[in-house]
């Protein structure tokens, strides 16, 4: 391969990769093998592994928190928390919270 003027090289003891994506992030745990090939002055890296998808915490503004917080007449941290769990759907987090 060298001859071609390519390089391979094996990246030794990943520990993780994370590729982010608007709806979340694709993550590749330790033992993932990562082969790196260089060809022309242009790398490729090559992922082999199993990954698993962690979907993306929604962007709650902050009056959704004190509108939340305050019609379920709890904290704010508890109404975020709520909110994040419902997805930012308001009318589901006031009343999870009013169920206790």
């Amino acid at each position: 391969m060298k001859k071609l003027g390519m390089q391979v090289e094996q990246i030794e003891d990943v520990q993780s990769i994370v590729i982010k994506t608007p709806k979340g992030n694709w993550v590749f745990d330790a033992g993932t093998d990562v082969t790196a090939m260089t060809m022309q002055g242009q790398t490729t890296y090559q992922i082999a592994g199993t990954p698993h998808f962690e979907e993306a915490a929604p962007d709650i503004p902050a009056e959704d928190v004190t509108m939340v917080a305050a019609q379920a007449n709890v904290s704010a941290e508890k109404a975020k928390e709520a909110l994040v769990a419902t997805k930012g759907d308001i009318a589901e987090a006031i009343m999870k919270l009013a169920q206790g």
